[in-house]
Order: C-alpha cells, then structure tokens, then sequence
C-alpha cells in the first residue's frame, strides 16, 4: 500500500484524507470527542473486565494504606487489593469505588487492582446490567 504523510493529508492509493490533529480539551482535562446519543447524552466509553486473563468487578471496602485496600470481589471472597504501580500515582481510589481486579494465582486471598470506574461508567454498568 502507497502512503505518503504530508503536513496532514495522507494519501493512499488515489483517495486523499485531510486529517484534524488538533485535540478539544474540557475542563476536567479530558477529550472531548462531541459524540453524543440520539437522546442528546454524551457517548460513554466503558471497559469491560477481560474473562480470558481472570479479570472480575470488585468495590473498594476499606482503605488499609501503603496502597492496599480490601476489596469485596463480585465471586463474593472479599481479598487484600494491591494497587499496581502503573495507577498508583494516576488514580486515586476511595472507599466504594468500582474496580476491576485481577486474582493471583498462588494465594486466592489476594489481588491487584487495574482499573477504577468513573460514575458515569457505573452508571452505564447497571444500566445494562453489568453490575
């Protein structure tokens, strides 16, 4: 496949894209893509836990400190959370927060947490019947 990138047109096999680099920024520091449902509520962008890598929906119970939280896990086993490194400065996490965790392997009684849902998320989540 032909490609030549130029100042913001790519050009590929005959068909010329003009494209937009520039990025909205709200407020709050997020994109702001301008997506929006036909009832007029912005688009809501949710991941969900991945079943093949044994990811499972938990909540946030009790802040123990030096990033540990006890976390009530969806399977109804209630695990020491350790909270990863690559979140550890980005996400703060309180007590009833959603989380997506991911059990280890050689103790069942504990866990790493790798996500923290937004309340919009959460709202999306029982919504559609996720939670």
């Amino acid at each position: 496949m032909d490609m030549l990138i130029i100042y913001h047109v790519v050009y590929i096999c005959g068909v010329v894209l003009i494209t937009d680099n520039t990025k909205k920024k709200t407020d709050n520091g997020f994109e702001e893509t301008g997506a929006v449902n036909a009832d007029g509520t912005p688009v809501v962008r949710v991941r969900l836990p991945k079943k093949w890598n044994n990811e499972m929906f938990g909540s946030a119970d009790l802040m123990m400190g030096a990033n540990h939280i006890r976390v009530r896990c969806f399977d109804g086993v209630t695990r020491m959370g350790r909270i990863k490194g690559k979140i550890k400065k980005r996400v703060w996490i309180r007590e009833g927060d959603t989380l997506i965790i991911v059990p280890w392997t050689f103790q069942n009684d504990k866990c790493d947490i790798i996500y923290r849902y937004l309340p919009p998320q959460v709202d999306w989540l029982r919504k559609n019947r996720y939670l």
